[in-house]
């Protein structure tokens, strides 16, 4: 019962991903410019953002892509890509949230699968996040701009939906014991 509650919970942010998404992306730069007068988003800025984008460079460095790292962004290929606090999933660690209120509260399983759970729901969710900053310069790097920002604003969404469908799948098949040791 509890799995079709949290599939049926991912499904139904998926179907609202999907109706909200035009509007999500019409008014993303609308809503960043509000939250930025907070200034939470200083920290993610300075420290995490130069931090991803070194990692993203450092992954694909294998490839013969023409990246260059900045503090805030890529130069691929002579164009630059502007990463900011906005891009580094936080979206994708708000829906792992969500689901895992939803598929561990009043949940009858050992204290010691939850938090297994967990640190691969964050372990995940970070190596997606950082796969999908690769997969934009990748696809920056082959085609125009605009394919890479119709990845970033569209189809970036849907990978972290399939994640947690994924994710959600593999805990309750191999991870997640129920109190009194059976599965």
């Amino acid at each position: 019962m509890k799995q079709k509650q949290v599939f049926s919970t991912i499904f139904l942010l998926f179907t609202l991903f999907l109706i909200i998404l035009p509007f999500l992306v019409t008014f993303n730069e609308f809503l960043t410019k509000i939250l930025e007068h907070f200034r939470w988003y200083v920290f993610l800025q300075q420290q995490i953002v130069p931090s991803e984008v070194q990692l993203v460079k450092l992954i694909l460095s294998p490839l013969p892509i023409n990246i260059l790292g900045h503090p805030d962004g890529f130069t691929v290929n002579g164009v630059f890509v502007g990463m900011t606090w906005n891009c580094i999933g936080w979206q994708s660690l708000l829906l792992l949230g969500i689901t895992l209120y939803v598929g561990l509260k009043n949940a009858k399983y050992t204290l010691y699968s939850q938090i297994e759970a967990i640190l691969i729901g964050l372990l995940g969710t970070f190596i997606i996040n950082i796969l999908r900053l690769c997969l934009i310069v990748i696809i920056l790097s082959l085609s125009k701009p605009i394919f890479a920002v119709v990845y970033h604003d569209y189809l970036a969404a849907i990978v972290t939906i399939l994640w947690l469908f994924f994710f959600w799948w593999f805990c309750y098949k191999f991870i997640l014991e129920e109190k009194g040791g059976s599965t």
